[in-house]
């Protein structure tokens, strides 16, 4: 079973990921790490946390000579912006965040829970799907998350051919868009919220491609993997809303436009999908809880960033008076930073789908049961 944990505060010394589960036998670059922790801190509309922090990772345990060992790997992510225990307590909770609920239901202060409920812990996620990323390459599967809706903004994918293709675009987008025409309408909105003190939200899509059929199972219901990602994307701050495929636009229309038909090419047997093609995907690539050898189609709505230039009203804990939420410093839009976060989230569940199927100590074993896999499931 591959699993993560993460511990660390916003403003404390350092993130963690602890990766357990993981095999034997991967070159691990910290490079790809570390330029997805760029990414991830890139984007337009954010702040200034990101010109004080440099991430990079410093893999603790779990690798001998750069080679993991199939024991726990630690990841760790040292905090630049280190001054928890300088900070004071904020007296007047956010709207939108867990300051209120958090500071009574642990009965103690805000700043105990702004600290960890931060986004800035996702740098650690990042961490731990980025190198779930790297297993997954070696089994031809590949991942992309882009932002589709930014704003209100509508930032339909312009770009077609290899995913290495739609990466370049994606990486030279200022809002991290398949849409290039429309990236300046992205950062005009994100200007005027600027100006206006608010922020914005928006849609990310990811994109999973070169699953084999059957990760994940329909036999009970926590395995599912269509329940594994929707909890691992919704579990990302400020995600309000997970579809796959078609999502809710299936309960708007007829059967006959929502199913995928089912054709077979004999000369697709080499691909993922064994020869068993398909006209549309509107599955999103999962169909009772399993892969179905089709792209793995994610998409996810990011609320606004809760942290307010103008804040919204609030009280003062102590005298229960009316006043403005506190300020901390923050973005206006940190979505096209989310694209590259729950890419990494969604990487790590797929992987851990793919180590529950082909599962070994080592990528050797995993690799010949792959192998296997494929030569008897070509016999159907």
């Amino acid at each position: 079973m591959l699993r993560y944990w993460t511990a660390g505060e916003s403003h404390g010394k350092a993130l963690t990921a602890l990766v357990d589960g993981f095999p034997a036998g991967l070159d691990l670059s910290t490079d790809d790490i570390d330029r997805d922790l760029r990414l991830r801190q890139g984007g337009y509309g954010r702040g200034g946390r990101q010109k004080l922090e440099t991430d990079k990772v410093d893999v603790l345990s779990g690798t001998w000579q750069g080679v993991t060992l199939g024991s726990p790997l630690t990841l760790q992510i040292v905090n630049s912006d280190y001054k928890l225990e300088r900070l004071k307590e904020l007296e007047r909770p956010r709207p939108g965040h867990g300051d209120l609920t958090g500071a009574i239901k642990y009965l103690g202060s805000v700043r105990g829970i702004l600290e960890r409920a931060s986004a800035r812990e996702t740098a650690a996620r990042v961490a731990a799907g980025s190198l779930a990323k790297q297993l997954l390459r070696r089994f031809g599967i590949r991942t992309i998350g882009y932002v589709v809706e930014l704003g209100g903004v509508p930032l339909p994918v312009e770009t077609s051919g290899s995913i290495d293709q739609r990466l370049a675009v994606r990486d030279a987008s200022p809002v991290y868009s398949l849409s290039p025409t429309q990236d300046a309408a992205a950062v005009a909105a994100i200007d005027q919220a600027t100006a206006d003190g608010d922020t914005l939200g928006g849609i990310l899509e990811i994109r999973v491609e070169g699953l084999p059929f059957g990760l994940g199972t329909h036999a009970q219901w926590d395995r599912k993997l269509d329940g594994r990602i929707a909890q691992a994307v919704m579990a990302v701050q400020a995600i309000k809303g997970v579809e796959i495929g078609l999502g809710f636009e299936a309960a708007r229309r007829p059967g006959s436009q929502v199913h995928d038909p089912i054709h077979f090419d004999p000369e697709h047997r080499d691909g993922p999908d064994l020869g068993f093609v398909r006209p549309s995907n509107h599955a999103g690539g999962l169909e009772a809880g399993m892969t179905n050898g089709q792209p793995l189609v994610v998409r996810a709505a990011k609320k606004p960033i809760s942290t307010l230039r103008k804040p919204l009203a609030s009280i003062d804990l102590d005298t229960k008076s009316p006043k403005g939420a506190n300020y901390e410093r923050s973005d206006v839009c940190a979505v096209p930073a989310a694209a590259v976060i729950l890419e990494c989230v969604v990487a790590f569940e797929v992987a851990a789908a793919l180590i529950d199927k082909f599962g070994g100590d080592s990528i050797i074993e995993m690799e010949a049961r792959y192998e296997l896999f494929r030569k008897l499931a070509l016999q159907r």
